[in-house]
């Protein structure tokens, strides 16, 4: 189920994480609030955009969780990308009036629409926040080239492992400091699916990282035990924590 709402007057997740990389103008965070359009509100499980559907807008995750998926031939799901507060999402669609892929609710959300039309008119007239948006997209393609990277070479526990510090990483960019726990609203089909394992054979990893003292749960909530420690297991690098900024142009 959706609905749609006029936009909060709340200051939007987008602003949030691009400021985590570059002081925002005021100017600069009018044009973010110009672009951005009608809220849509979903609830968990809510198709908010199908996998070949016309497409002309793209989408601000304000609150909660969606993730990107393809349908294969043999009716298998293979979800490619997991969404946060203060993504932009459907980008991979940008180049196509169709989607390229389903984009789902994970839990409750609230996102707001960003016709391609304001994008374009965004980068025209402020040509920073264009190659903000073009950095962060560049740094997620290779922080999902590194998850396809474990899901082709690792095993269960090395890509259940990469894929948690993925998520903290991330999340941490706007939650407003470090975060070592986390809510994590998937279900085991959706890790499954994302990391190309069965539902009993995520249930089995996470019981295996838990007894080797990788992570605690606690309900929904995952906390990671020794960061550290389960980088230097994986190899997993953060992609999101830092991203250059000073080959931007000047702000006006």
């Amino acid at each position: 189920m959706m609905s749609v709402s006029p936009v909060n007057i709340r200051r939007s997740a987008l602003q949030t994480r691009l400021s985590h990389y570059t002081h925002l103008t005021a100017e600069e965070r009018g044009a973010l609030e110009q672009a951005e359009q009608q809220e849509r509100r979903l609830v968990a499980g809510a198709l908010l955009v199908g996998e070949s559907a016309p497409i002309d807008s793209l989408f601000v995750v304000q609150q909660g969780w969606l993730h990107s998926a393809v349908t294969l031939a043999n009716g298998a799901r293979q979800i490619l990308r997991f969404h946060y507060p203060g993504d932009l999402i459907g980008t991979s669609s940008i180049a196509w009036s169709q989607a390229a892929t389903a984009l789902t609710a994970v839990s409750d959300c609230i996102v707001t629409e960003v016709p391609k039309a304001n994008l374009g008119r965004l980068f025209a007239m402020h040509g920073r926040i264009g190659g903000l948006l073009y950095a962060i997209a560049a740094a997620e393609s290779v922080a999902l080239a590194d998850r396809l990277t474990s899901v082709g070479r690792m095993n269960a526990i090395e890509r259940l492992a990469t894929l948690l510090l993925d998520i903290m990483a991330r999340l941490r960019v706007t939650a407003g400091g470090v975060i070592d726990s986390f809510d994590l609203p998937l279900t085991q089909a959706d890790l499954g699916d994302a990391l190309g394992l069965t539902k009993v054979h995520v249930n089995r990893t996470f019981r295996e990282m838990e007894a080797r003292g990788m992570i605690t749960r606690n309900g929904r909530r995952v906390h990671i035990v020794d960061e550290k420690a389960l980088i230097a297991f994986t190899g997993f690098v953060d992609r999101y924590a830092v991203i250059a900024t000073e080959w931007l142009p000047a702000a006006a």
